[in-house]
């Protein structure tokens, strides 16, 4: 299933939003400037597990050095295809949460759902704030492709099921399935972060 819109006004113009989806663009196309360079720059600013634990163990790597990937991976993708998607998505369900947290707030949430978890952070706590909230949603029928207004839960459900389904079925695969489990992560603390940093006054 693909959002198309979300049937949900926000009431602030989600500057956040606009600054991170500017800023991964960016990111982008700086990765694409290295060209064979390229696995020198991932390694540099890249979330690398095996190069933290190992820095860590032979303290090799300064505090700084370890710190930095979990902020600087944040903004990096791995295709065009990674980079829209993820965009997208935030577009369509990131200007609400900004609305409903303030802009302070939605950045420190944003960076606290982590690298590859923070869209879905922004999904998660979507789901907290607004489950009823219409979605305009492209599905496919077969051979066919239907537009369709899904309330948010369902939509926003289902795409949870797909990742943990996606998780567990790449277990002990190459890689082990980390980015799903990320998803999963980052959408279940998006649904815990966003009731404890929205204001007093929007909780329920």
């Amino acid at each position: 299933m693909i959002p198309i819109r979300d049937i949900n006004p926000s009431g602030r113009f989600p500057a956040v939003t606009v600054a991170i989806i500017l800023a991964c663009t960016a990111a982008y196309l700086l990765e694409l400037s290295f060209g064979s360079s390229l696995n020198r720059f991932v390694l540099a600013f890249a979330l690398v597990p095996q190069n933290i634990t190992y820095g860590l163990e032979t303290k090799t790597l300064g505090f700084e050095n370890i710190v930095a990937p979990f902020f600087t991976s944040m903004f990096l993708h791995g295709g065009w295809l990674h980079l829209i998607g993820n965009m997208w998505f935030l577009w369509i369900f990131g200007d609400n949460i900004e609305d409903t947290l303030g802009h302070f707030r939605y950045a420190v949430f944003y960076l606290l759902c982590g690298a590859s978890g923070a869209i879905a952070g922004a999904l998660g706590a979507y789901l907290v704030r607004f489950p009823n909230a219409r979605v305009v949603t492209l599905v496919p029928l077969g051979f066919f492709l239907q537009m369709m207004e899904l309330p948010a839960w369902l939509m926003l459900g289902l795409w949870f099921v797909a990742q943990a389904i996606g998780g567990f079925v790449t277990l002990g695969a190459a890689g082990g399935g980390v980015a799903w489990w990320a998803h999963v992560g980052g959408f279940l603390a998006g649904i815990v972060l966003v009731r404890v940093l929205q204001p007093r006054q929007v909780m329920v």
